[in-house]
């Protein structure tokens, strides 16, 4: 199984970007794809998931309102649209999957991850 993050670069406070994650070697009727992030000197934070029940959203309460976790164009992709950017939202942002429906940010329920892609919000 693999994940293959997308989409992340720089951008001044306020502005929009999306990140895609791709999937490949997967299938499974009952999954939850998640984003994480991490800023540098920071610990590793949930930021949003997406759950194959009924497309189950969660959201940690720093983002909410302002980013939106879909399904892609491809089988078994999530997109991550994120607006309204702060520099707080710096950072790189990892996919991850796992096995099982509940839509929740543990990390250690995530047995697989992407590489990572950066995101630079600054001025």
């Amino acid at each position: 199984v693999q994940l293959v993050e997308s989409g992340g670069g720089s951008v001044q406070p306020g502005g929009s970007l999306t990140l895609s994650c791709e999937t490949s070697g997967f299938a499974s009727p009952s999954y939850t794809i998640a984003w994480f992030r991490q800023g540098i000197a920071k610990e590793r934070e949930g930021v949003s998931c997406l759950s194959s029940d009924n497309d189950r959203t969660y959201y940690a309460d720093s983002v909410k309102g302002r980013f939106t976790i879909s399904r892609g164009k491809a089988e078994n992709s999530v997109r991550l649209q994120m607006n309204d950017l702060k520099p707080e939202d710096t950072g790189v942002y990892y996919c991850a999957l796992k096995r099982g429906v509940l839509p929740r940010l543990y990390a250690w329920e995530y047995d697989t991850w992407g590489q990572g892609t950066q995101v630079t919000v600054s001025s």
